[in-house]
């Protein structure tokens, strides 16, 4: 089977950096102004994407899909739980960046949003056809548009923008980190779906969470400094005030559909966790049209609690993957459930939620992470010392 290069690996996480959602979360960051922004913003990705490059060896050294690797720590049906609710945040993911995109994009061709959706659900479909390992000369060309682009938008945005617009609303420096780590938090589920199919599964986790990091930083950015030097946090008026017409659209087009093909993706192959004999292709073509559709159907538009939500769910779950797979070196494939790390991951979302109502410096998920990992090392050595 063709191996993927360290270069298609960080063609597709460039791709999943340059996205319409990561600009949108960082015009959340307005409030804390452009300083503590930037510092909430390479903080959170410096933890986020940590744990992203732990998820990618997990799995990419197994050559097991991200949900396969989970059977390591919570058995072969203690899986499907995380399975399952993986399947739903990408069915979630699908259908926000399609509407995120459909809107930005009605914006500039005022065609009607339904009409975007259609267009951008069909170009998911063509890349998903074409398939993960034969993607190398279609990303390669869309990535070097998508980044000439983006730059021009950085220009004037940091460049041509005036002063800085003063922001009324309050945010907490740690809210702003947890904002900043949820979203290379939600590529945890799915990272090893494609570093298992990399030459040299370590390096392609390394390469594709650095290139993940910085473009995601990059994105956070455009939306900060585009709500504080241009007052706007509408997408569309940001590539219009920037002059990028046709070019605009062309970033918020291809923007969604290089990112949203991964969830689709990743939700399909997450599926055959569930019921193997299902295609992997199949479902996430499925996925995009059920995306699609949802798009056009429900407004999204605000991600937070849906973000926070994936940070309960996800991060205590590597904690435990990391836990076994790093520290105690457990393997749990031979049991259908383990009883106790599904206990100890509902301990860390329990943790999770509650950290959610005190304000700390770096967010909710290092406290729940450290949490749950001394939990599980010290309640496994316990036992094993007694067994």
């Amino acid at each position: 089977m063709k191996k993927t290069s360290l270069f298609e690996n960080a063609l597709i996480w460039f791709g999943a950096g340059v996205s319409i959602a990561e600009i949108l979360t960082g015009t959340y960051l307005a409030p804390l102004g452009l300083k503590n922004g930037i510092l909430a913003i390479v903080a959170g990705h410096v933890i986020g994407c940590i744990l992203l490059f732990l998820a990618g060896v997990i799995g990419g050294k197994m050559r097991l899909s991200a949900m396969d690797s989970t059977k390591m720590s919570f058995g072969q049906k203690g899986c499907l739980l995380f399975a399952a609710l993986n399947v739903l945040q990408l069915v979630g993911w699908t259908a926000i960046m399609i509407y995120d995109g459909a809107l930005a994009a009605d914006g500039i061709m005022h065609t009607g949003a339904w009409i975007w959706c259609l267009i951008i659900g069909i170009l998911i479909l063509v890349w998903i056809g074409v398939g993960i390992t034969n993607l190398g000369k279609i990303n390669t060309v869309a990535m070097v548009a998508l980044f000439v682009l983006t730059l021009m938008l950085s220009k004037f945005i940091f460049f041509d923008g005036n002063s800085a617009v003063v922001c009324t609303e309050a945010m907490t420096f740690g809210a702003g980190v947890e904002l900043a780590i949820a979203m290379p938090l939600s590529w945890l589920p799915l990272i090893s779906d494609y570093t298992r199919e990399a030459e040299d599964p370590v390096k392609a986790s390394l390469v594709s969470s650095i290139v993940y990091g910085i473009v995601s930083c990059w994105m956070y950015l455009i939306g900060l400094g585009a709500a504080l030097f241009t007052g706007e946090y509408d997408i569309a008026q940001i590539m219009l005030k920037a002059g990028l017409g046709i070019a605009g659209l062309l970033i918020i087009v291809f923007s969604t559909v290089t990112t949203t093909f991964l969830d689709a993706y990743s939700a399909g192959i997450s599926n055959e966790s569930i019921v193997p004999k299902w295609n992997g292709k199949h479902v996430a073509m499925v996925v995009t049209v059920v995306g699609t559709i949802a798009a056009i159907v429900y407004p999204m538009d605000n991600i937070t609690d849906f973000l926070y939500l994936i940070g309960s769910v996800f991060a205590p779950m590597i904690a435990i993957q990391i836990a076994d797979f790093f520290i105690l070196k457990n393997d749990k494939r031979n049991v259908e459930f383990d009883v106790l790390n599904l206990v100890l991951w509902l301990v860390g979302f329990v943790v999770y939620r509650c950290f959610m109502q005190i304000d700390t410096p770096v967010g909710n998920t290092i406290p729940c992470m450290i949490i749950t990992i001394l939990l599980s090392v010290v309640i496994h050595k316990i036992i094993k010392k007694n067994n």
